[in-house]
């Protein structure tokens, strides 16, 4: 069997277009059979999914994890194109300048090189058994990402803004949420959920009704549908995100979650999956130890290098807002990058995450009651 290749330059151009999974790879999969591909490795089993054409070469992205169980590739014509598959699906096929063997850590060793076509110098291999040959073109199938003009693209490239909810009740004292909060419910001591925001910044709204768009814009929140979660997911966010008092939900929902490509179930379970693992970390004892006191950019980092690994507080930015004469830590944002499951390394997702700069040097840890 032989193997149409692309040139190198070219599909270099084509991974520059496309969201990194959590594991990025290069190259493309060549499918062995006409497996379900999904939109989410958790809910792969309810989902009716796409089948893969045997045969046929789809766009690489990446796997959940290295040396992980699913591959990220674009499937053409699907609704949305980027989709997990079971890595039995089919074979990974890299181009390379050589034709040297590759290996990949955990891959049991160097992989013998198949049977190819070279094209301008570039070497097709595979990582697995024998590939099958791909239709001609087949190995450029190319997705796009979001760029908020609600093409529903969207990046696994995401941020998490978890807010510090007594810092945010100073500022924002009408509130439902903050007429109402006291020392004993959850968000007294613990980070509330902000939102999920799929990046680049301006993925926003996909395919949201002009009048959505213009009522969430215009803070008429309450004018915006009902988001459609079960009771658990409902109890849930009623506890951890207590902006859902003033329709918070709503708001994240219409502006970020309509980009996320899933259901509202899963991006708010998703959510909450990432914000209970950090509430239930070292970082959350820094900040409820410290309350009424000062904390640092550099304490704060260096609890997250703790808990979720070295170099993890660099994706970690503070953000400060000034009541009075004191400065408050009013919210975290966290870069995050691959797919969420219901018990997410949330190590390797911030990983995967590009630094970001620190914002405020230092901040107080404000406690419930309006100042």
């Amino acid at each position: 069997m032989r193997i149409l290749v692309l040139s190198a330059a070219f599909t270099a151009g084509l991974l520059g277009s496309t969201a990194l999974a959590q594991e990025p790879l290069d190259g493309y999969l060549v499918a062995r059979k006409a497996c379900k591909a999904t939109v989410s490795i958790r809910n792969a089993a309810s989902e009716a999914g796409t089948a893969l054409e045997s045969g046929r070469a789809y766009h690489l992205i990446g796997e959940n994890r290295l040396n992980g169980t699913h591959y990220y590739v674009v499937v053409p014509g699907a609704a949305p194109e980027r989709r997990w598959i079971d890595k039995t699906c089919g074979d990974w096929v890299k181009l390379v300048a050589s034709a040297d063997a590759f290996e990949r850590p955990g891959s049991g060793g160097a992989i013998a090189v198949e049977d190819v076509d070279v094209s301008n110098g570039a070497v097709a291999e595979t990582g697995g058994g024998k590939a099958e040959p791909a239709a001609e073109g087949g190995a450029a199938p190319s997705g796009t990402s979001g760029d908020g003009a609600g093409n529903g693209k969207v990046p696994r490239d995401l941020l998490l803004a978890i807010s510090w909810q007594p810092a945010f009740c100073d500022t924002h004292q009408t509130k439902a949420e903050c007429r109402s909060q006291t020392g004993d419910r959850f968000d007294a001591d613990h980070f509330a959920l902000h939102g999920l925001w799929p990046q680049p910044r301006g993925v926003e709204y996909c395919d949201v009704p002009a009048k959505q768009k213009s009522d969430d814009k215009a803070g008429d929140w309450d004018k915006l549908p009902p988001v459609e979660v079960d009771a658990e997911t409902r109890a849930e966010m009623e506890k951890a995100m207590p902006g859902t008092r003033s329709m918070l939900d709503r708001h994240e929902w219409t502006r970020h979650g309509t980009c996320y490509e899933t259901t509202a179930d899963e991006y708010f379970d998703d959510s909450l999956a990432v914000l209970n693992r950090i509430n239930a970390s070292n970082v959350r004892e820094l900040f409820a130890g410290a309350i009424g006191q000062t904390l640092t950019r550099q304490q704060i980092r260096a609890a997250f290098d703790e808990a979720f690994g070295a170099g993890a507080g660099e994706r970690v930015r503070v953000s400060c807002s000034r009541d009075g004469k004191r400065q408050l830590i009013g919210e975290l944002t966290i870069g995050l990058v691959g797919e969420i499951t219901a018990d997410p390394d949330v190590s390797a997702l911030i990983a995967a995450a590009k630094p970001t700069d620190g914002g405020c040097n230092e901040g107080i840890v404000d406690p419930v009651g309006f100042q």
